[in-house]
C-alpha cells in the first residue's frame, strides 16, 4: 500500500512569504523532491519483528484491523508456503519472515514474502538433516519464530541449528546447539545488546545460551538441571536494570542478561513449558506446564529464591499450556488450550469472566484496538471486545490448522496456515 504525505508547499499567503523567493523555490523543491520520494516508497509503519510482537507482549499499534473475514472476505492476498511450520509471521519493512519443514523437516528453510504482493522473493534451505527425528503432532519441525534486527534475520530451528540471514538472503552464520528437543524445536530466540538468547531445555541437558549475534560463538552458557521446556525468555526491566526472564521445567529464574548469572528463582512443578512471559503491574506471569498447568503472579524485584515471598497469586483452572495470555489495562485474558477464555484481574487474579469458545487452542493471544483475538487449531478466530463482561464481536473462518499465533502490522493481518500465508484487511470502499 503507497501512502502520500500530507506535502505542503509555501503561498503568498503564509507568513513564509516573506523569506526570499529563491529560498522559498528551494524548499519547495526540497518537498517536492522528499514528496515524491515518499511516493514511490512502501509505507511500512510499525513493525512486528519478533514473536507476539515488538513487545513481546502481543500488542499491535495502529488501527483498522479487520473485524471479519473469511475466504471470500477482506482477503488481500493467499500465498502457499512449503513444507509445514508454525512460527509466526515476522515483518520488518516490507519482507515477511517465515520458517518451514519441507520434506518432513529433512529441509529447513527460511522464507521472504513480500508484504505488499504476497510474492516469495527468498526461499533459503538453511540447514538439511537425514533424520530429523519425530515431533510432536502438535509441533513442527520449524516453529521458533524469525527475530529481524536491521539487514539480519535470526532462525532457530532447536537442536537442528541456529542461523543468522541477510535481509537479501544470503546465510551470514550457522551454528548447531547440543541437546534433544525430543517433541521438536519451540522456543524463539529474544536480542539483547549484541546477544541472541535461546532457552534450550532438552530431554537430558538443559541451558540457557547466549550468542555473538555477529558470528554465532558462544558468549555465555548457563547450565540448568530439570526437565524439557519449550518456552521464548523475555527481557524485561526491574528496578531501573534488566532481567532476562527465562522459564522453563519446575522453574523460572531471572538471569543477567549480559553474564547468565542467576538473579532469583521461583519453583513450582510443572514441564514441557510453553506461554512467553507476560509482565506488568510489578508483576510477571508464568505458566507451569504440564501435567496441572497452573497460571503464577510473581511479584518482581527479588533476588534468590522467592518461592514462599514472592507469589502473588495462582490461577489452577483452566490455565493455558500452549497460549501465552495478554495484558491489557488491569486485566489479564487468557485461553486453556481446550477452549476456555477467562479474564482475571491482573493484580489479584480475581475472576472477572469465563467463557467457554469451544475449539482446542496453541496460538497466543493478540490485542489490538480494544479487542483480543482468539485463533483455534482448526482456522477459526473469534473476536472479544475488552472489558469486564465477555462480549464477542465476531467469529472468522479459514482453510485449515491455525497453531501459528497472527500477526498485526497497520491494520492488515497476517494469519498463517498449516499450508498458506494470508494477509487480512478491510476493504475500502
Amino acid at each position: 500500500m503507497i501512502v502520500a504525505p500530507a506535502c505542503r508547499w509555501f503561498d503568498t499567503s503564509s507568513p513564509l512569504a516573506e523569506v526570499p523567493a529563491v529560498m522559498r523555490l528551494s524548499v519547495n523543491l526540497l518537498g517536492f523532491a522528499l514528496c515524491s520520494w515518499t511516493l514511490l516508497a512502501p509505507a511500512v509503519g510499525d513493525d512486528w519483528p519478533q514473536f507476539r510482537g515488538p513487545s513481546g507482549q502481543g500488542h499491535a499499534a495502529g488501527k483498522g484491523y479487520p473485524l471479519t473475514w473469511s475466504e471470500t472476505e477482506n482477503v488481500t492476498w493467499k500465498t502457499p508456503l512449503p513444507g509445514l511450520g508454525w512460527s509466526s509471521p515476522s515483518i520488518v519493512g516490507n519482507q515477511i519472515w517465515v520458517t518451514s519443514g519441507v520434506d518432513e523437516g529433512k529441509s529447513l528453510h527460511a522464507i521472504c514474502v513480500d508484504r505488499t504482493s504476497g510474492k516469495v522473493v527468498h526461499d533459503v534451505e538453511v540447514f538439511t538433516k537425514e533424520e530429523p527425528g519425530k515431533i510432536h503432532k502438535k509441533n513442527s519441525h520449524a516453529s521458533p519464530s524469525a527475530l529481524i534486527e536491521g539487514n539480519r534475520v535470526f532462525v532457530h530451528y532447536g537442536a537442528h541449528g541456529t542461523a543468522c540471514l541477510s535481509t537479501d538472503g544470503k546465510i551470514v552464520w550457522k551454528t548447531v546447539l547440543e541437546y534433544d528437543h525430543r517433541h521438536g524445536p519451540s522456543g524463539s530466540p529474544v536480542l539483547y545488546k549484541n546477544l541472541l538468547i535461546i532457552n534450550c531445555d532438552g530431554f537430558e541437558t538443559q541451558y540457557v545460551v547466549a550468542l555473538n549475534k555477529e558470528n554465532g560463538e558462544i558468549a555465555w552458557k548457563t547450565p540448568r538441571k530439570a526437565r524439557h521446556a519449550y518456552s521464548t525468555p523475555e527481557i524485561i526491566q526491574v528496578d531501573g536494570h534488566d532481567e532476562l526472564m527465562s522459564i522453563g521445567a519446575d522453574a523460572a529464574i531471572a538471569y543477567e542478561p549480559l553474564t547468565g548469572k542467576e538473579i532469583w528463582r521461583v519453583t513450582y512443578k510443572g514441564y514441557s513449558n510453553v506461554p512467553r512471559p507476560v509482565v506488568g503491574h510489578g508483576l510477571v506471569f508464568l505458566g507451569t506446564g504440564y501435567d496441572s498447568p497452573t497460571l503464577i503472579a510473581v511479584k518482581l524485584g527479588g533476588k534468590g529464591d522467592v518461592t514462599e515471598s514472592h507469589i502473588a497469586w495462582k490461577q489452577e483452572k483452566a490455565a493455558p499450556l500452549n497460549p501465552s495470555p495478554v495484558l491489557v489495562g488491569d486485566l489479564l485474558y487468557m485461553v486453556s488450550d481446550n477452549g476456555i477464555g477467562t479474564c482475571v484481574e491482573a493484580k489479584t487474579g480475581e475472576k472477572v469472566w469465563q467463557e467457554r469458545l469451544g475449539g482446542n487452542y496453541s496460538a497466543s493471544l493478540v490485542h489490538a484496538e480494544g479487542r483480543i483475538y482468539f485463533t483455534d487449531e482448526d482456522g477459526k478466530t473469534i473476536v472479544a471486545a475488552t472489558g469486564k463482561e465477555f462480549k464477542e464481536l465476531a467469529k472468522n473462518q479459514l482453510e485449515g490448522r491455525t497453531l501459528a499465533t497472527p500477526t498485526f502490522v497497520d491494520g492488515v493481518i497476517f494469519l498463517r496456515t498449516d499450508t498458506h500465508l494470508y494477509r487480512l484487511e478491510t476493504k475500502r470502499q
